[in-house]
């Protein structure tokens, strides 16, 4: 069985071209782990095409790797990336760089990602977003302490004026400090690193550009993702939908919705088919749906309510709290409830005899829940 469902696409809006580049490898150098990466590129396209098609190479030739000590496969793949450009002839005045966003992931077990830059990678956990890399900008308090260390400088939230992020492959004209190591330059091409256990609930994994942050947070892709799934549409159409989204009226004037954009949607099946992958979100997305309007729905009640008191003939208006009518409405009030949860899931199209849905029911001096099952 497939472990991944994976869609990308690229675009570039408007006549700079295309800078950006990316890698999606199902079996990386034979072994069982898959790899997935991103590169942004800036000043030109030479170093992102390079660490597009060397990156992984790099990493997967590391005895870290073999080992499964991947942590340090990332580390050094990275910044033995970079110090090849850097040695490269070709690239001795190429003033060009890129991000860097890369996910090794091992199937059912867990994923890491590297990052170098202003580039990101996300995972939805019952579409709830955890972020699996950090942006690294200069006004970062550590980046620009390394920045200042280094020699150089921040003004208007640029390296030196100039750079918008901190930490980059290329770039070789902020890395001269000859007394440094390389994870100590102005600008270092030295990733972050965080690994994410996987299992049932999580979904599904974005890596993107900026074009597409600088203009959605990470919650709201995450849900642009699930409400697409729910949709039945394509990966590659929500990928593109998710561009148009970002996309500027009028790429030439450039700013926000302007900027070349790459987006990378893996979709974890997690020993699922295809289909009931797409099942198993869009019935989660429609409980949380019905949950969130009996939420709403209970939050009116209450607030109609005042300090009318519920009882087992009705509400009649007499001032105290509701603890005594939740008491006392074993039956009518409580089968009311009951019924107002079946309507509001039965309605999202949620098959009641599958379902049970738990949710919290909060009056002044109570905490009651229901549960409602039918089957």
């Amino acid at each position: 069985m497939f472990c991944f469902v994976v869609s990308l696409t690229s675009f570039h809006p408007n006549s700079a071209g295309m800078e950006d580049a990316h890698t999606t490898i199902l079996k990386l150098d034979g072994s069982n782990v898959a790899f997935f990466a991103v590169y942004d590129g800036h000043g030109g396209q030479n170093v992102a095409k390079y660490s597009g098609n060397q990156l992984h190479k790099r990493i997967a030739a590391e005895d870290a790797f073999k080992e499964g000590k991947y942590h340090v496969a990332i580390k050094n793949g990275f910044l033995g990336t970079d110090a090849d450009l850097k040695q490269d002839p070709e690239f001795a005045h190429d003033p060009s760089g890129c991000t860097a966003v890369a996910a090794i992931i091992e199937p059912g077990k867990r994923v890491l990602v590297g990052n170098a830059g202003d580039s990101r990678a996300v995972i939805s956990v019952n579409g709830k977003v955890e972020a699996l890399s950090h942006d690294h900008k200069p006004v970062n308090k550590a980046e620009s302490q390394r920045i200042v260390a280094a020699g150089g400088f921040v003004e208007f939230g640029r390296v030196n004026g100039n750079l918008a992020l901190s930490r980059a492959i290329g770039d070789f004209e902020f890395k001269q400090n000859f007394n440094l190591s390389p994870e100590h330059q102005i600008v270092t091409s030295n990733p972050d690193i965080i690994e994410h256990k996987l299992g049932e609930d999580e979904e599904f994994i974005v890596i993107a550009c900026d074009g597409i942050w600088d203009c959605m947070t990470s919650q709201e892709v995450v849900d642009f993702v699930r409400v697409g799934i729910a949709d039945k549409k394509s990966l590659k159409v929500i990928c593109e939908e998710l561009m148009d989204r970002c996309l500027a009226p009028d790429s030439e004037i450039g700013g926000i919705g302007c900027d070349n954009m790459t987006v990378v949607i893996v979709g974890l099946l997690n020993n699922l088919t295809k289909q009931q992958w797409y099942d198993n979100i869009t019935k989660k997305l429609l409980q949380s749906s019905a949950t969130d309007r009996l939420g709403n729905f209970l939050t009116d009640s209450n607030r109609e309510l005042g300090s009318k008191h519920v009882t087992g003939n009705g509400i009649t208006s007499t001032s105290g709290d509701l603890s005594d009518a939740v008491d006392g409405e074993k039956g009518d009030s409580k089968s009311a409830l009951r019924d107002t949860v079946q309507n509001l899931v039965s309605a999202d199209g949620v098959d009641s005899k599958d379902s049970t849905v738990s949710v919290p029911i909060i009056l002044p001096h109570t905490s009651n829940s229901i549960t409602t099952t039918d089957g």
